[in-house]
């Protein structure tokens, strides 16, 4: 647990000094409780997936379903960097009262780089490059210097080792500021978050590549890496809101986050909702018009099947209902519907990752209960491990130079 420096100089709220221990969540609180039952039970259900689907027949069918749930949890995690680099490469104010909940999720990323090491035993079933049937294969030729199982697993290592040091380094950092106070570490952060955010853009590019896109060999979009980034900031965005909501409604948030900081992130959603279908729509539009058949096959395979239902689930639940939705202030500003909208996105996000993988894998749209387990398990977890980071340390930065200004944040 974070303690106080003599010499720290708290924020204060309405006049009166913010501690590190008032803004902490303690041993028994019911947050931590709910998050330890989640982890509990992903550990039983991702043992039990393993046991029931990853052998046999059906191996294809558990590997496609533990890859999605694994590449859905991911995406939150790096979304959840991606929000903390952005603050400090912005010298944000705002949202120093939110920016301590994405430093935690953030630095889950490391137990996901441990469930990623399974997968790599599964990589044969979902990556057909890998395989001899492909070894004739006159596209997937020319690009065996980038797609070849060492390169690839290689690479992975390189983008989880990125990510989890960073995530662990700028959260590290900021709690070392609860403890000395020293205003000198913000400008620390801001200076390392500024290089962090390339290394971020160009490893999400390559991971999108070599992760989603070369489940199809013959298929590639130079943008691809963008849309998984839109994705997967949307996705942090609206799981900010609901752990925003769940702390000040049951924990030591309360007054810390209020209707303005829900008001922005709102703001933020219904950007990156629109950004998300910009870059969804430019991409299919560039490969309608030229027309080319080794990448119009790639959305051919997602209008059939049963997955054009799921295309156009995503056109009108990813965009066009959140779109008209988050478009209001009023949605914005209450927290029920702010919840609800965030919650729905996180579904579609699960959705959309669902829609890019298993196409590839299966024919027809044939939802599977791996789908479901696999996602209780590793989302299990995932959220007993943020317990586990959440467990005693602020939930406020609490000698952040810039706390004053979040505290009294208003929208104009």
């Amino acid at each position: 647990m974070a303690h106080e420096h003599p010499h720290e100089q708290p924020a204060r709220r309405q006049g009166v000094a913010i501690s590190a221990r008032e803004v902490s969540l303690q041993d028994g609180h019911p947050l931590l409780k709910a998050c330890w039952i989640a982890g509990a039970i992903g550990l039983v259900a991702l043992v039990a997936a393993f046991a029931l689907g990853a052998t046999g027949e059906g191996a294809a069918r558990f590997w496609g379903a533990y890859w999605t749930a694994w590449l859905y949890w991911v995406t939150l995690a790096v979304g959840g960097l991606f929000f903390v680099l952005l603050q400090h490469v912005t010298r944000a104010g705002w949202s120093v009262t939110v920016r301590r909940l994405a430093e935690h999720w953030a630095a889950i990323l490391p137990l996901l780089a441990v469930l990623a090491i399974p997968a790599a035993f599964g990589a044969g079933e979902l990556f057909s490059w890998m395989g001899a049937e492909t070894a004739h294969d006159p596209l997937v030729a020319q690009k065996r210097a980038f797609l070849n199982p060492l390169g690839f697993y290689l690479r992975s290592a390189v983008y989880l080792a990125v990510w989890g040091l960073l995530a662990w380094w700028l959260r590290r950092t900021s709690l070392r500021q609860d403890a000395s106070g020293d205003p000198a570490l913000t400008r620390r952060l801001q200076a390392v978050s500024a290089p962090g955010m390339v290394a971020f853009a160009v490893t999400l590019s390559l991971a999108g590549f070599d992760w989603v896109m070369s489940l199809d060999p013959h298929w590639y979009s130079t943008i691809f890496g963008v849309y998984l980034f839109a994705g997967s900031t949307m996705a942090i965005l609206a799981l900010l809101v609901l752990l925003g909501i769940a702390f000040e409604r049951r924990g030591p948030l309360a007054g810390m986050v209020t209707t303005e900081h829900f008001h922005d992130l709102g703001k933020l959603l219904l950007s990156f909702v629109v950004f998300w279908a910009y870059i969804g729509f430019s991409q299919f539009m560039l490969i309608w018009y030229a027309n080319m058949p080794e990448e119009t096959i790639w959305y051919r395979h997602r209008l059939e099947h049963g997955w054009d239902r799921v295309t156009l689930a995503l056109v009108l639940g990813h965009f066009v209902l959140p779109f008209l939705v988050l478009l209001s202030r009023d949605v914005k500003r209450r927290r029920l519907p702010i919840a609800a909208a965030a919650l729905w996105l996180l579904l579609m996000h699960y959705l959309d990752l669902y829609w890019l993988v298993m196409p590839a894998l299966s024919e027809s749209f044939r939802p599977h209960w791996l789908d479901l387990v696999t996602f209780v398990g590793v989302g299990g977890l995932a959220l007993g491990a943020f317990g586990w980071l959440v467990r005693r340390p602020a939930l406020v930065p609490v000698a952040d130079p810039r706390l004053p200004e979040a505290l009294s944040f208003e929208n104009m």
